[in-house]
């Protein structure tokens, strides 16, 4: 009897330890993938050449303050580190290094234990070699007098040098690294400016593979922005649903980034775009000060979750007080007419430049109807001061991942490219229009994933259509019982 319990026992135990082992499964890109892009990196590199991809800097907030680490893209897509002040060497082919032919190099920081205890740990040596995979890894201090001869290569391969690098006075930082790297190839900043290839140093070519590699999505990347697109639009729904005259631009934006982080968003994506009002007639308005959303306005919300490295990009319009007025209403429905133009043609082998027309044909035409332009001549639909279109000043699409807006190239849409489709409509105070339309702004932004029969609305968790926005905001929100206490008299 007690070998029946014992055995009971151990395979209830080994139940729950597969239970548990299945919850805390990780979506994070594996150091597999991270190996598999930096072959098909090598695979794309001319012969006999290396390349160097160097961590972000650290960027100084003010004083003794920093801003929140934010990892260099490229850096990240190849090796998965998280960790500053670091440089990736890949070869074309094999070297022989401490007596056996790699393939690659990593330098990054060595442990400290007084910067560990204020920071954090870091992966070390030892770390990157077993968490990340890389062959070869060294503490950045090597560097200075590692026996490479980068004249040997027939081409030397970066992204040119950032100009806001801070010497930490940390032995081996980047700011050391990259005076180093400059050293030992025989940069001169000077000439690389009139000519970007000197010698056999290439600060161009570079960015043509990465487009190449980065603008096409793998399974695994496409995953997790997808992840980051439903977190996105849940939160605008959510939204929706608690949106009341009174609030502020900022509170919006609280509400919005507190959703990213329930679901364990780690950043947003670019800075947050909340614009009530005129406000929204400002492409990029990052302010979200204004302190009263108004009855009958619009308010423009261009928010998005970065998930494991990769972000969304996701704009809804809506009403403030939840019902579109009927000027309001025509130019929305204007604007998703664009959107749905562009989204039907949408399909690889169709040039990104046919995305744009289809949405400009139905935004001017409709303009035209409405009597928003004055007349046909070109200063009439042209801003003879900016040189775009007067009420439509922006492209319609661009590819999404590890930046908003990522790598790519912007000829033809090929399948498993992640793309925007954004069209937009503002009438700033003083525009030359009926001053009734003055201080409206409509953008409708979603996201897309191209195939070869057309494309695929990735974005579908927000509504985006005038008369589903209205449904959902008449809905109760679980914030409307979120009352805090007044800030009166202290």
């Amino acid at each position: 009897m007690k070998k029946r319990h014992l055995i009971s026992f151990i395979l209830i135990m080994l139940f729950h330890l597969v239970i548990s082992q299945q919850v805390i499964v990780s979506d994070h890109l594996t150091a597999d993938f991270h190996a598999q892009r930096r072959t098909a990196l090598r695979e794309k590199m001319p012969t006999n050449s290396v390349a160097l991809f160097f961590a972000n800097p650290i960027r100084n907030r003010a004083n003794d303050v920093d801003y929140i680490y934010h990892q260099d893209p490229n850096l990240y897509y190849l090796t998965g580190h998280n960790e500053p002040h670091a440089l990736l060497l890949i070869f074309k082919e094999g070297q022989v290094l401490t007596d056996h032919e790699v393939s690659e190099v990593l330098f990054t920081r060595g442990h400290d234990a007084l910067k560990e205890l204020y920071n954090g740990p870091r992966m070390g040596v030892e770390g990157a070699k077993s968490k990340l995979g890389i062959q070869l890894v060294y503490e950045g201090t090597v560097f200075e007098d590692f026996n490479l001869d980068f004249s040997t290569f027939d081409k030397v391969l970066f992204y040119d040098f950032k100009n806001d690098v801070l010497d930490t006075q940390e032995q081996g930082d980047l700011f050391d690294l990259m005076s180093w790297t400059q050293s030992k190839i025989g940069y001169q900043q000077d000439l690389m400016m009139i000519e970007p290839i000197q010698n056999n140093i290439d600060v161009k070519a570079l960015d043509v593979i990465i487009k190449d590699m980065r603008g096409i999505k793998e399974v695994e990347e496409i995953t997790l922005i997808k992840k980051a697109v439903d977190i996105s639009t849940i939160a605008q729904a959510e939204v929706m649903k608690a949106m009341r005259p009174g609030m502020s631009e900022s509170e919006i934006q609280g509400l919005h980034e507190y959703i990213f982080k329930r679901y364990q968003a780690e950043f947003e994506g670019y800075p947050s775009i909340v614009g009530a009002g005129h406000n929204g007639c400002v492409l990029h308005y990052i302010e979200n000060n204004k302190s009263s959303l108004i009855d009958g306005e619009l308010i423009l919300m261009d928010l998005a979750a970065e998930y494991h490295g990769y972000t969304a990009d996701i704009t809804r319009t809506i009403p403030v007080n939840g019902t579109f007025s009927t000027d309001q209403r025509r130019i929305y429905d204007l604007v998703y007419e664009a959107q749905e133009a562009a989204a039907q043609l949408c399909k690889a082998g169709l040039k990104f430049s046919e995305l744009y027309d289809a949405t400009a044909v139905v935004i001017n035409n409709g303009l035209h109807n409405l009597g928003i332009y004055k007349g046909t001549q070109p200063d009439d639909i042209v801003n003879p001061e900016t040189g775009r279109n007067r009420y439509y000043p922006h492209g319609c699409c661009h590819h999404i991942g590890l930046d908003v807006h990522d790598k790519g190239n912007y000829n033809l849409l090929e399948e498993n490219m992640v793309i925007t489709i954004e069209p937009g409509i503002y009438i700033p105070k003083d525009s030359p229009s009926d001053p009734r339309w003055w201080d409206l702004a409509v953008r409708i932004e979603d996201d897309y994933l191209v195939t070869a029969e057309g494309c695929q609305l990735l974005s579908d968790k927000a509504p985006r259509k005038a008369s589903d926005i209205e449904a959902l905001m008449k809905i109760k929100s679980p914030l409307d019982d979120f009352i805090l206490p007044s800030l009166e008299g202290n």
